[in-house]
């Protein structure tokens, strides 16, 4: 399935998902979308098994839960092997997330989590070991996320 076989009610569904999936029941989204919650349920089961709803995720402030550094590295990996690359790479001890870009030299970002510079250098390491190159590190003081926009209304912006 891709975003073009998204009808208007699978769109708001993955909004009201987007905005708040841990206090949101399918009756919750019933009510807001206008359908039973055994419509929502199963249309959450598909987008699910269709691989559009990839899983939920607690946002962390993670200072506050006692590790004060939180960075993103810019790794370079080769085209080939960057898929394989950026999955061992999550398996590092305080890598949080990868995301991997279409374009740049520095095509895999690492998100980690450390309490000192000492947690950073194993991991910077751990990911040279890999095959990563590791460019820059940037210490990140705040992420913010929001639901897409895209998904609220009849008519979508793409």
């Amino acid at each position: 399935m891709t975003l073009k076989g998204l009808d208007d009610l699978d769109r708001r569904i993955l909004h009201e998902l987007q905005r708040d999936a841990r206090h949101v029941s399918s009756r919750d989204i019933a009510d807001s979308v206008d359908a039973s919650p055994s419509t929502v349920r199963k249309r959450i089961q598909r987008l699910e098994s269709e691989e559009i709803i990839t899983g939920y995720h607690a946002a962390v402030d993670y200072e506050r839960a006692g590790y004060q550094l939180f960075v993103q590295m810019e790794c370079t990996a080769v085209i080939p092997v960057r898929g394989d690359l950026s999955e061992r790479a999550l398996e590092v001890e305080g890598v949080v997330s990868i995301r991997e870009l279409a374009t740049g030299e520095d095509n895999v970002l690492v998100s980690a989590v450390g309490e000192d510079s000492n947690d950073l250098a194993r991991i910077a390491r751990e990911l040279t070991d890999l095959g990563l190159r590791v460019a820059d590190e940037d210490l990140i003081r705040r992420d913010i996320r929001r639901a897409f926009s895209g998904f609220e209304s009849e008519h979508p912006t793409y």
